[in-house]
């Protein structure tokens, strides 16, 4: 969920691959060395991570039906992922650099999601709620931190333009993550239930066991990972990969007006989008009497739009720029697909086509838009702020959105949801402004940017120039050291008393008199 963030933080660290390495696997004459083992299994490392984190969405129906709980209560289960990363977004990067360095860290991580996922199954299969609550809540300790482990090592191992393509990579895996959750644990329950004779929480208990299986997977990834990072680190004197990320607290109080609204618009804007694919199988079941499979598929179409055309928009935003009008049309799409579901029996795949694209075109532009508003240092406070008050929104909406389904219905959770989309729209409206009065640059085409950027670097160069010039001309009238002033130094540092007419620093022998 939050790989485009990580993707903008991580693109702004350096990679630690040796230039030996790079020629090396860019030449093709390395056979089966690391660098080139490693990517096929990092990009499925979060797999499991993803597929599992939206195991109540595909099995709505079965949560409630078997555990006996209300929407609020079935919400909730995304309200304990969420918690954790309230803290941990400051912290996951910490521990990853100065804790567990990254082979452990993506190790722990791992396994945090596996035991997580047990546990959630466990709670099912001994029908206590409260034990797949807790199992949620570990399973968001590992998740998040897992995504930026992941992130580090892309950055460890890929440079420049590489790392264009390799997030599309991870982003692209990540959505088929959740693509096949959506469509296949609803099949997988039904196969448990009719293998069982009956349905209950030990059929739904086997099921998201079953769906673990992908958290184990995983984990192997992860070990397999560090396994050849470790051997890469011998064979190639390649450094441990490091997030990069400089947290301090102090530096929200120097935020600006421009950052605050973009912390607004992704709070609304994903509050609209996540708890609402969490709710929307069954939403597509009452209100458009689609059978099971029908809804599975419809629900999953944002997670299968974006992860083919992410990619696609990261390049159409580089190329163009104007980062808040691309906002402003995916808000806008955004909302009007919500009222279309909303207030309309048009067919949905129409307003979840415009959701998927709305949503892909919305995260390419706006993440970015932090590095333009606050300087290098604070990056990783203003990105794991960010993510903070995201997850913080995500747990909140989630829990109001199950009340008001339990007590109002579908209009009015549609109805909520298009407020939320309208708050977004009105910050990114005042972020235009602001922007525009302030001569920000978030608004600046590619063209102009990159002219600016091209000034600033040769304003920097001649800068450097004249330092280095005037250290020549120091230097020139610094008095030249001579064997008799070089003695003379030598004997004042073994103690030696030298004549008062002497000086150590002048390179001949005068009388202080004739200086005067």
């Amino acid at each position: 969920m939050m790989l485009l963030h990580s993707h903008c933080r991580f693109m702004k660290t350096p990679s630690r691959m040796s230039e030996s390495t790079e020629t090396l696997c860019c030449t093709g004459t390395c056979h089966g060395c690391a660098s080139c083992e490693e990517p096929s299994h990092h990009y499925i490392c979060d797999f499991g991570s993803y597929f599992c984190y939206d195991n109540p969405a595909a099995l709505q129906t079965q949560v409630q039906r078997d555990m006996k709980v209300n929407t609020a209560q079935f919400m909730a289960l995304y309200a304990w992922y969420s918690w954790p990363n309230v803290v941990l977004c400051f912290f996951g990067g910490f521990l990853i650099d100065r804790v567990f360095g990254i082979r452990l860290g993506t190790i722990i991580f791992s396994i945090f999601v596996c035991v997580g996922q047990v546990i959630f199954a466990l709670g099912a299969l001994l029908n206590t709620f409260w034990l797949m609550n807790m199992g949620r809540f570990i399973f968001g300790i590992g998740g998040e931190s897992l995504a930026v482990a992941q992130n580090t090592y892309a950055v460890s191992w890929f440079k420049g333009k590489e790392l264009n393509l390799v997030f599309g990579l991870q982003l692209s895996m990540a959505r088929i993550g959740s693509t096949v959750n959506m469509n296949i644990m609803g099949w997988i329950y039904s196969k448990v239930r009719d293998l069982l004779g009956y349905t209950g929480p030990s059929t739904l208990g086997l099921t998201l066991m079953i769906g673990g299986v992908t958290c184990l997977f995983s984990l192997t990834c992860a070990l397999i990972l560090a396994y050849l990072d470790k051997r890469a680190e011998k064979l190639l004197c390649k450094e441990q990969g490091k997030t990069g990320e400089v947290i301090k607290l102090t530096d929200v109080k120097d935020f600006s007006l421009s950052l605050w609204l973009i912390f607004v618009i992704c709070v609304c804007y994903y509050a609209a989008v996540f708890p609402f694919i969490g709710l929307g199988k069954v939403f597509f079941i009452e209100k458009f009497k689609f059978s099971s499979q029908e809804a599975s598929a419809i629900n999953s179409i944002v997670y299968i739009i974006s992860a083919p055309m992410s990619p696609v928009f990261g390049l159409l935003v580089d190329k163009l720029g104007k980062n808040i009008i691309w906002v402003l049309c995916a808000v806008i799409t955004t909302l009007a697909s919500h009222i279309m579901l909303a207030f309309t029996f048009w067919n949905p795949w129409i307003a979840m086509c415009l959701l998927g694209v709305a949503y892909s075109l919305l995260a390419c532009a706006l993440w970015p838009m932090v590095a333009f508003v606050v300087p290098e240092h604070q990056l990783g406070t203003a990105y794991g702020f960010m993510q903070s008050i995201q997850n913080l929104g995500l747990a909140i909406i989630a829990i109001a959105a199950g009340m008001i389904l339990d007590t109002r219905g579908y209009l009015f959770l549609e109805v909520f949801f298009s407020a939320c989309v309208c708050l977004s729209l009105i910050a990114v409206v005042m972020l235009y402004f602001v922007n525009h009065l302030t001569g920000g640059d978030l608004n600046w085409s590619a063209k102009k940017r990159e002219k600016l950027q091209k000034v600033a670097a040769t304003e920097a160069e001649e800068q450097e120039r004249l330092r280095h010039q005037n250290e020549d001309d120091l230097a020139k009238l610094r008095p030249k050291a001579d064997d008799f002033s070089l003695r003379n130094k030598y004997l004042s540092k073994l103690g030696a008393q030298l004549p008062d007419n002497y000086s150590s620093y002048l390179s001949t022998m005068v009388h202080r008199s004739l200086l005067k």
